[in-house]
């Protein structure tokens, strides 16, 4: 199996400082609810128009299990790696090679359209005449990514430090604007759901929906540095997807009903849309303010996702899998050189996007794969669930049969999602989407085994002098 297990050495041992209150607050601004409606919302609503309320909650369904799922592995497996280290503790070392080669992809092919949209959030509530320069566009996104290294070079502490204000300005306007919607709903009009459904345009919002759903397994992933590594990581994720669930069960149908659908269907800014719509009474100039929220979540949302990227290649780099460099810690204790990779192959990333218009399809196609990649790691980590609670089923036959039972279905539902999306998204994303997430998946199963023939060890946290292992 070429794999061997070791306990972490001081050289590459995070520092444990994340409260529940910190591990929660990154889990809710990691799913980063205002950038997520304002970035996928309009997609969703010109899938499947009033029935992407249905997607949402279909999708919602199995990961909210998830969440659960999440924290028993944590309970058992608290490791910075997360879905590839419980990979490499339940499945062996070559399934969790490719667990990590999923994590990649599913969270770097998720950055990009998180910088772009940074930048033009900021120009639009600055001066909106800047929209029309791509030089400023590609100055005010290097200075987002520069930005959004900050916390992620200073440490957990600061980290979260950050994050909570800029979660607490989110809160505060969306908190605002949804009671002024709801004050104004009586008035509304909310549109008839049509006589046919589509199916299609459904299953295509469900997986979509995948990345506005996410984001609250980061606590997994900052389970290494949690104060109480056995308790507290998994509860922070569970806290984060029902509160995200929340806050799209109020605004959605907000959105739905206060605006018209025309309007939202493909529109690049549905939360702006909507507060052009509350009522003529308001201040003609109350739709940037919105502008507020969307980009303190949009922040939090790209130097989070890149926490949890670079916090799966550190334990990677540590167990060898990658280069053991990028397991490397800076003087404040956060995985310096993994962060400076990550972040200069965005800056490239975003420099081809704005100056090279002949590969604009080319990223469309990648970037339209994230959510398929999303899915497919929360699949892989449903499996992961199963075989080890079945394996505990057969040695204590009355205890986990039905968290067994839930991540198998889950898995399943999840693995359904992933098939109609392939058999999709030809016609309705693109015609070289499946090509694309075929020569990615191939590619993964190359990285695996070449990988294979080097020794990768597993790292395992210290609670108490002694090694976390399974109960």
């Amino acid at each position: 199996m070429f794999l061997r297990k070791a306990s972490a050495t001081n050289g590459t041992k995070l520092r444990r400082t994340y409260s529940l209150l910190d591990l929660s607050s990154l889990s809710i601004s990691s799913v980063g609810p205002a950038f997520s409606i304002s970035a996928a919302a309009g997609v969703m609503i010109g899938y499947s128009g009033l029935y992407s309320l249905l997607a949402v909650a279909l999708i919602a369904l199995p990961f909210l299990v998830s969440a659960f799922i999440f924290r028993m592995l944590n309970h058992h497996f608290p490791q910075s790696g997360a879905s590839y280290h419980w990979s490499a503790r339940v499945l062996g070392a070559r399934a969790s090679r490719f667990q990590g080669w999923v994590i990649m992809l599913a969270y770097f092919t998720s950055l990009p359209p998180i910088v772009l949209p940074a930048a033009q959030y900021t120009i639009a509530l600055i001066n909106p005449v800047w929209q029309r320069s791509t030089l400023v566009e590609f100055a005010i996104s290097t200075f987002w990514l520069l930005f959004a290294m900050l916390p992620l070079l200073s440490g957990a502490r600061p980290t979260a430090r950050i994050t909570q204000v800029f979660l607490a300005i989110e809160v505060v306007f969306l908190v605002g604007f949804a009671t002024l919607g709801a004050i104004l709903l009586p008035h509304a009009h909310f549109p008839k759901a049509p006589a046919h459904v589509p199916v299609a345009g459904i299953l295509l919002t469900m997986v979509v929906a995948t990345t506005i759903l996410d984001g609250w397994e980061i606590d997994s992933y900052a389970s290494e540095e949690a104060a109480r590594p056995k308790q507290d990581p998994g509860l922070g994720g569970i806290i984060g997807a029902i509160g995200a669930v929340v806050i799209y069960a109020v605004l959605f149908p907000l959105l739905l009903a206060e605006t018209p659908i025309s309007q939202l269907a493909n529109s690049p800014d549905p939360l702006v849309a909507w507060t052009h719509h509350l009522t003529p009474l308001l201040p003609p100039y109350l739709g940037r303010f919105i502008l507020v929220p969307i980009l303190a979540s949009t922040a939090g949302s790209l130097w989070l996702t890149g926490y949890i990227l670079i916090r799966a290649m550190y334990a990677m780099g540590r167990d060898r899998l990658l280069p053991r460099w990028f397991a490397q810690l800076n003087r404040q204790g956060a995985p310096g050189v993994a962060t400076w990779v990550v972040f200069v192959a965005l800056w490239v990333v975003t420099i081809l996007q704005l100056f090279v218009s002949s590969l604009d399809t080319f990223f469309a196609v990648i970037l339209s794969a994230a959510g398929f990649f999303l899915t497919l790691e929360f699949m892989l980590d449903s499996v992961t669930a199963t075989v080890f609670l079945w394996r505990q089923h057969a040695r204590h036959p009355h205890a986990h049969r039905a968290m067994a039972i839930s991540s198998a279905i889950t898995g399943l539902y999840l693995g359904g999602v992933l098939i109609a999306f392939l058999l999709l998204s030809p016609r309705i994303i693109s015609p070289w989407t499946d090509g694309a997430v075929t020569v990615l998946l191939v590619a993964g199963g190359v990285f695996t085994v070449y990988r294979g023939k080097h020794t990768q060890t597993v790292h395992m946290i210290q609670l108490d002098d002694k090694s976390v292992e399974s109960t």
